[in-house]
């Protein structure tokens, strides 16, 4: 593998594994108030379009880095939607 594909896988590794901890602590506290939803619609918009890009390119740096956290940030998203909805019912009982 070329030096320069290595530095993709790399940087791609660390970048996604930065929403890791993010999202076990949304999942184990049930408590995401603290992110918008401005925030988490743009990232996976920007995440989305990169791996466009990646496939396009065929670049397996970008395609799996960001078809990762694509998934991640929309993990995030979807506990976001279901605890916020939680709490919502939870204050109207």
């Amino acid at each position: 593998m070329k030096m320069i594909t290595m530095l993709g896988f790399v940087a791609g590794a660390l970048t996604t594994i930065s929403f890791v901890p993010q999202a076990v602590k949304t999942w184990r506290t049930q408590h995401c108030d603290d992110l918008s939803w401005g925030m988490i619609v743009l990232f996976a918009a920007g995440v989305g379009a990169w791996l466009a890009y990646g496939l396009i390119l065929s670049n397996p740096p970008i395609i799996a880095a960001n078809a990762v956290t694509l998934v991640l940030v929309l993990l995030i998203a979807a506990m976001k939607a279901v605890f916020s909805a939680r709490k919502g019912q939870g204050s109207q009982q």
